[in-house]
């Protein structure tokens, strides 16, 4: 049975591009930095982390259909992922400069990490 043994929130932008990929896994990797896990291995004695932990993200986007699933999946160090994505985040008014990418949007995209642990 899997109990929920941390949740963490991260953050991620794009200033330029509208890349709502390239924020979703700054929001992850903002999320994964904010936890350390030696509990798992240290109190709950875990040897396999891929079989015994599963985390759940869920990603707010402005965009959430342009989410690459597969991509940010990539962005967990282990475990098994199940990613759902909805409607959020935020797109404001930036700076046009052509050098740095299309457009003159900036966007943020908010993840929240849920890791939950086997405990048979």
């Amino acid at each position: 049975m899997y109990k929920r043994y941390i949740v963490e929130l991260g953050t991620g932008v794009d200033l330029h591009g509208i890349d709502v990929n390239k924020a979703a896994k700054k929001a992850v990797n903002d999320a994964v930095s904010h936890g350390c896990l030696c509990g798992l291995v240290e109190i709950l004695s875990i040897t396999d982390t891929n079989k015994s932990i599963k985390i759940d993200v869920l990603i707010a986007s402005p965009y959430p259909e342009r989410i690459d699933t597969e991509e940010i999946k990539r962005e967990i160090p282990f475990g098994k992922v199940n990613i759902e994505v909805k409607n959020g985040g935020l797109e404001v008014k930036g700076v046009s400069e052509e050098s740095f990418g299309p457009g003159d949007k900036i966007v943020m995209v908010n993840a929240s990490l849920t890791v939950n642990v086997d405990v048979d």
